[in-house]
Formats: C-alpha cells, sequence, structure tokens
C-alpha cells in the first residue's frame, strides 16, 4: 500500500479464485488486473495487457462485494433478497458482467419487435454500439431479462444471452438478439417449464447494472 501513497502509477494484480472485499483498492489504485489463476503464462499475458499489447475485454463472471454484510452477493438474486449493513451501500463494489478497456463503447437506441407477442412467438431485440474511444477494441454486449409478475418469483434479472464484437475507433454496429420462449421460460409451480403471459423487462448494457431497458409483453 506504500506504493499507493508514493503518487507513482502502480498496477494492482489480483490473484484469487473467488470475490474479495478490496475497497481500498478501488479508491486509490489508478488500475487493477483481475487475473484469477493465469498458470506458467501468468507474467506474459499481463505484460502484454499492461503494455497496450493485447487491450483487455473480459467481464466479471461473479459479483465483488463491498463488505461481508452483503454475502451472499449475486447479480440474480430474488426481489425479497436484500442483505446489507444498516445505513451501508448495497450496491456491488463491481457487479457481475462488468470490465474496462482501454476503449470505451455507446449504447444506444434499444428496439424490441414486435413489442408483443404470443407465447410460442419470438421477438427482435437491436441495439447501437459505438466504439467511442481511440483504439480498436473487444465489447461483450449482454442481454438480461426480468419477469415482472411471475408466480413463483425469479429473479430481478437473468443473463439470457451475449455477443463479442470488435470495432475500430468511431465505428458503429447494430448488434441483435432473438428472443424466443427458451429465453422467457421458467419452472411453474408443477415443476415444468412454461412461459407465463405477462411484461418482460428486456436489459442490454454493458453489465449487470449499466443497461438499457425496455418492455415486451407477451399474450396468451
Amino acid at each position: 500500500m506504500i506504493l499507493l501513497l508514493s503518487g507513482k502509477p502502480t498496477v494492482i494484480l489480483l490473484i484469487n479464485g473467488r470475490p474479495i472485499t478490496i475497497n481500498y483498492l478501488q479508491e486509490n489504485a489508478p488500475a487493477i488486473i483481475e487475473c484469477w489463476y493465469l498458470g506458467q503464462e501468468t507474467g506474459h499475458a499481463v505484460a502484454d495487457v499492461i503494455f497496450g499489447k493485447v487491450n483487455p475485454s473480459g467481464k466479471l463472471s461473479v459479483t465483488f462485494p463491498r463488505s461481508v454484510g452483503q454475502l451472499p452477493c449475486f447479480y440474480n438474486k430474488k426481489p425479497t433478497n436484500h442483505r446489507f449493513y444498516v445505513l451501508a451501500d448495497p450496491t456491488p463494489l463491481y457487479p457481475f458482467g462488468y470490465g474496462l478497456s482501454y476503449t470505451t463503447f455507446e449504447y444506444e437506441n434499444l428496439k424490441i419487435s414486435p413489442r408483443e407477442i404470443h407465447v410460442n412467438d419470438t421477438a427482435e431485440v437491436e441495439v447501437d454500439i459505438t466504439n467511442t474511444g481511440n483504439v480498436k477494441g473487444d465489447e461483450i454486449v449482454q442481454l438480461y431479462i426480468h419477469d415482472l409478475g411471475s408466480f413463483p418469483t425469479r429473479p430481478v434479472k437473468e443473463l439470457k444471452d451475449f455477443a463479442r464484437i470488435t470495432l475500430n475507433p468511431g465505428e458503429k454496429r447494430t448488434v441483435k438478439f432473438m428472443i424466443t420462449p427458451e429465453k422467457l421460460e421458467a419452472f411453474d409451480l408443477n415443476m415444468k417449464k412454461t412461459v407465463q403471459p405477462g411484461d418482460f423487462e428486456i436489459m442490454v448494457g454493458k453489465s449487470s447494472v449499466d443497461v438499457l431497458t425496455d418492455t415486451l409483453t407477451v399474450l396468451e
């Protein structure tokens, strides 16, 4: 931690097998690289990222909590799940699906067509992604779904699809997903997978919390 106080640029490498609380590092370190367990090529892989040979594009497959008071901490919790210390920030330190690179991406123009379907039909979701930075980079576009009126209850969001795209600086691309019955269905009280009619939130974005949202209505 002395290096962080010295004013010198410091890159923190995390070598771990599970989420950890790193509030101090998040507040003071200019860069953090999550390495997990890279193996014998750790040095080469990290050097390629630090010196810009590789533009990182990975996304977190877990949620990083702010404190033990949030445990267990996961993005697809039930609506009644509220675990955090009194007067503490209930949001995760780093959410599921989070990840930075040497460029930035802008999401816009989320569209669902058609906006109403029957339980056995499909809908198309599209969103425009623009590389707003100065270097070429990959982005992992994530699609989440939330059934607004299910019984039994379902998670506040569920990752249902994703797409990796490569964009040059200033390039824009339209990414499309298909909403099929398989992506909408869930187990009912009889333990049979079914699509329940009602409204579904369709979310597309950079992570499980940084999303654009629209509504799809499913009819009988």
